[in-house]
């Protein structure tokens, strides 16, 4: 008899296991779609905006520093602030937004 509800219980269990590993996927998949997948997107923006950082671009770093880019060299900003033209020296991961509108479209030529 005890062998028969042990039985009985044993597929209950796995469609208990079923049910739990059911409602988990999903939950993975709205955490992609709504978490990592924007973030991603975003660092990714982030990433080519500091790549395209030309010299005269104004710069906002992310400790709120705003400046005039003076030279580029590998990793390292040169940055020119303020009217008394004091310059600071910051990596390219410390730029947060660039101020200057760059035009994308080529220039169509007649």
């Amino acid at each position: 008899m005890l062998h028969l509800l042990l039985e009985v219980e044993q597929p209950n269990m796995a469609a208990q296991l079923l049910q739990s590993f059911g409602l988990f996927i999903p939950m993975i998949v709205i955490f992609y779609f709504l978490l990592i997948r924007p973030q991603r997107k975003r660092e990714k923006a982030e990433q080519n905006m500091r790549s395209s950082l030309e010299v005269g671009d104004e710069i906002v770093t992310k400790g709120g520093i705003i400046g005039r880019v003076v030279s580029i060299r590998d990793d390292n900003l040169m940055i020119e602030t303020g009217s008394d033209r004091n310059k600071i020296r910051i990596v390219r991961d410390a730029v947060a937004t660039n101020r200057t509108v760059h035009d994308t479209t080529p220039n169509a030529k007649d």
